[in-house]
C-alpha cells in the first residue's frame, strides 16, 4: 500500500499545473458550504423570530438574507462543479498523455508481461480513476477543514460554549467516519482493479477470436468465463456499495449526535440567559449545515484508496527503464554509407538463449537483398536491431560507419523505415494511413507512393478514393491490399533503407510475386531488405541471404 500512495503523490505532482484550478474549485466549494450554512442559520432564526409574531419590517433583513444565501449557494455550487471538472479533465488529459509517452518507448522490446486487455484496462480504467484524485480525493478534505474551522468560529460567536463542542463533534465525524469507510472498502478496492483488468482481457480476447471460437464450438465456454469474471467484479462492487451505505448511515448518525450535543449546551444557556431563545435553532442548523462540507469525506477516503491502487498499477509500467535510450549528445546522421550489421549477438535476457550469434550483413543503397530463415531463427530480431527497437548485446549496427547507439532514435528511423509483418492500419482513411509516414507529403507524392506500391489503380477505382475508411486494422481490405498500403507507407517515408518483414505473408503466389516485383522496381536508390521464408521472386534480388543457427550466411548472390 505504501508503494501505491507514493505513486499517488507522483501522480498529484504530475498534475501540478492544475493547482490554480483546484484552488478555485476548493474556494468555490467552501463558498457553497458557507452559503448553505448561512441559509440554514438565517432560516432557523427567521422561523424562530417569526413565531414571536413581530413587525414584518423587523424580518426584512433575515428574509433578504435567506434569498441571498439560497441564490449564492446554487451559483457557487454550480461554479464549483465547473471548475472541479475542468481541473479533473485537464488532469486526465495530462496523465493519459504522460502515460503514453512513458509506455511508448517500452513497446518495441521492453513492455513484456501485461497482455493487451490488461494494458487497455490500465490505459482506460486506471487513468480514468485518477480523475477523481483532485475532485473527490484531495479537494474534499481541504473544504472540510475550512468548514470545521468556520462552523466552530460561528458557533463560538453565537455561544462561546458551543464553539468547542461543534469543533470536536465535526472533527470526530471528519476522521472516524472516513477512516471506517476506507477500512471497509480496502479489501474490495485492492481487488477491483485486477478483477476489472481480467474481465477486460477476457472480453478483448473473445472479441478478437470470435470467429475461431464459433468455428471450434467454444463460444459457450468463453461466454461462461466472461460471466464468471463479471460476477466476480460485481461481488467486489457490491462490497464497496455496502461499505458506502454503511458509512453514509454512520455519517447521518454522527450529524444527529452532533446536533444533540450542541442542544445539550444551548438549552441550558437559554435558561441562564446566555443565549436568546430564537438562536437555538440557528446553532443547531449550523451544525447540520456544516455536515454538507463533511459529507464527501467517506467517498474521498474510498476514492483515495482506488486512486492509490490505480497509480501503483500505472507506475508499475511507467517506472520501467527502456533498454534503448538516446545518447546525451547524439552524433549527426551520416549523409551516405551502408547499413551494416557487424558481428552482432543478441538475446532477450541474461539467462535466455542467444537469438543471434556473430551475425554480419551489409545493405548498400540501391541494392535489393532477401533474408531467408525458418520461423524463430531471429529474422525479426535482426530487423528490430536495424531500426534500433533494441540494441545488440555484442557487436554493432552501423550506418555510414557510425554506431546506431551514437545516434538519436528518430534520426535512425528517419533513415531506416521498417514495415513489420503485422504492420498496423489505423481505423481511418487510406490517406491518413499512408501519410502516417510523412505528414507533410503532397498529393502527387502520395499518389506516387501508391503507384510504386501497385495500389494507385485500385484506390482510384474506389468511390471515395483516398478518403475510403479501412476499418479496424484494415478489416475491410484484403490481405494483398493491406500489404500494399503498408508498402506505400514506407515508400512515402523517404528513408534511405527499407526493411520489410514478411511482406508476402498470407498472400497467394501471384499476389506475392506482384508485391516483390513492385518493391524491386520502384524502390529507386534505396536499399531494400526483404525478410521472408518464401522462395517467391528470389531471382529478382541482388543478394539472397539465409539466417542459420543465429548467424547470417550468403545463400545466393546474383552478379
Amino acid at each position: 500500500m505504501s508503494g501505491g500512495y507514493s505513486s499517488l503523490l507522483a501522480a498529484a505532482r504530475a498534475g501540478g499545473a492544475e493547482r490554480r484550478r483546484l484552488g478555485l474549485a476548493i474556494a468555490l466549494g467552501f463558498g457553497a458550504v458557507a452559503a448553505a450554512g448561512g441559509l440554514l442559520v438565517t432560516s432557523g432564526y427567521l422561523i424562530s423570530r417569526a413565531a414571536q409574531r413581530p413587525e414584518i419590517l423587523s424580518l426584512t433583513v433575515a428574509i433578504v438574507g435567506v434569498r441571498a444565501f439560497a441564490i449564492a449557494r446554487a451559483v457557487l455550487r454550480y461554479s464549483e462543479r465547473l471548475a472541479a471538472h475542468d481541473a479533473a479533465l485537464r488532469l486526465l488529459g495530462r496523465v493519459r498523455a504522460a502515460f503514453y509517452r512513458r509506455v511508448a518507448p517500452l513497446v518495441p522490446g521492453d513492455l513484456g508481461g501485461p497482455r493487451g486487455g490488461d494494458l487497455l484496462a490500465r490505459f482506460v480504467g486506471d487513468v480514468d480513476a485518477l480523475q477523481d484524485l483532485y475532485v473527490r480525493a484531495l479537494a474534499p478534505p481541504v473544504v472540510a477543514a475550512l468548514t470545521i474551522c468556520a462552523a466552530a468560529l460561528a458557533a463560538w460567536l453565537i455561544l462561546p460554549a458551543a464553539g468547542p463542542v461543534v469543533f470536536v463533534c465535526l472533527l470526530m465525524a471528519a476522521t472516524v467516519v472516513p477512516a471506517l469507510a476506507a477500512a471497509l472498502s480496502a479489501s474490495a478496492g485492492r481487488r477491483q482493479a485486477p478483477a476489472r483488468a481480467a474481465l477486460t482481457e477476457e472480453l478483448v480476447e473473445a472479441l478478437e477470436g470470435a470467429p475461431e471460437l464459433v468455428v471450434a464450438g467454444r463460444a459457450g465456454e468463453r461466454i461462461a468465463r466472461l460471466r464468471a469474471a463479471d460476477a466476480h467484479l460485481a461481488r467486489l462492487a457490491r462490497r464497496d456499495g455496502i461499505a458506502a451505505g454503511a458509512t453514509t448511515a454512520l455519517g447521518s448518525a454522527a450529524a444527529g449526535a452532533s446536533v444533540v450535543a450542541v442542544l445539550l449546551v444551548a438549552v441550558p444557556a437559554v435558561h441562564s440567559g446566555a443565549l436568546a431563545g430564537v438562536l437555538v435553532a440557528a446553532v443547531a442548523l449550523l451544525v447540520l449545515a456544516a455536515f454538507e462540507g463533511l459529507a464527501p469525506l467517506p467517498l474521498a477516503a474510498r476514492r483515495l484508496h482506488v486512486c492509490a491502487q490505480a497509480a501503483g498499477r500505472l507506475e508499475e509500467l511507467t517506472d520501467r527503464a527502456p533498454s534503448v535510450v538516446d545518447p546525451a549528445q547524439p552524433l549527426a546522421l551520416p549523409e551516405d554509407g551502408d547499413l551494416v550489421v557487424a558481428d552482432v549477438s543478441a538475446r532477450y535476457g541474461p539467462e535466455e538463449p542467444w537469438v543471434l550469434r556473430h551475425a554480419s550483413l551489409r545493405l548498400s543503397p540501391g541494392r535489393r537483398v532477401a533474408l531467408l530463415g525458418p520461423s524463430g531463427a531471429g529474422k525479426t530480431t535482426l530487423a528490430q536491431l536495424l531500426v534500433r527497437f533494441r540494441d545488440p548485446d555484442a557487436g554493432s549496427v552501423q550506418i555510414g560507419g557510425t554506431d546506431l547507439r551514437e545516434l538519436a532514435q528518430d534520426a535512425v528511423r528517419g533513415a531506416v523505415a521498417y514495415a513489420a509483418q503485422d504492420a498496423h492500419l489505423f481505423n481511418t482513411t487510406l490517406r491518413e494511413n499512408v501519410m502516417l509516414a510523412r505528414r507533410e507529403a503532397s498529393e502527387p507524392e502520395l499518389w506516387q507512393a501508391l503507384a510504386d506500391a501497385g495500389a494507385a489503380e485500385w484506390v482510384r477505382s474506389l468511390p471515395d478514393g483516398l478518403d475510403t475508411p479501412v476499418g479496424e486494422n484494415g478489416s475491410v481490405l484484403s490481405g494483398g491490399q493491406r500489404q500494399r498500403i503498408a508498402l506505400a507507407r514506407v515508400l512515402l517515408s523517404g528513408a534511405r533503407f527499407l526493411v520489410l518483414d514478411e511482406p508476402m505473408a498470407h498472400l497467394d503466389a501471384a499476389t506475392a510475386e506482384a508485391v516483390i516485383r513492385d518493391v524491386i522496381a520502384n524502390a529507386g536508390e534505396r536499399g531494400v531488405l526483404v525478410i521472408t521464408h518464401s522462395n517467391v521472386g528470389l531471382e529478382r534480388f541482388d543478394e539472397v541471404w539465409e539466417l542459420r543457427d543465429g548467424g547470417v550466411a550468403i545463400l545466393h548472390k546474383v552478379k
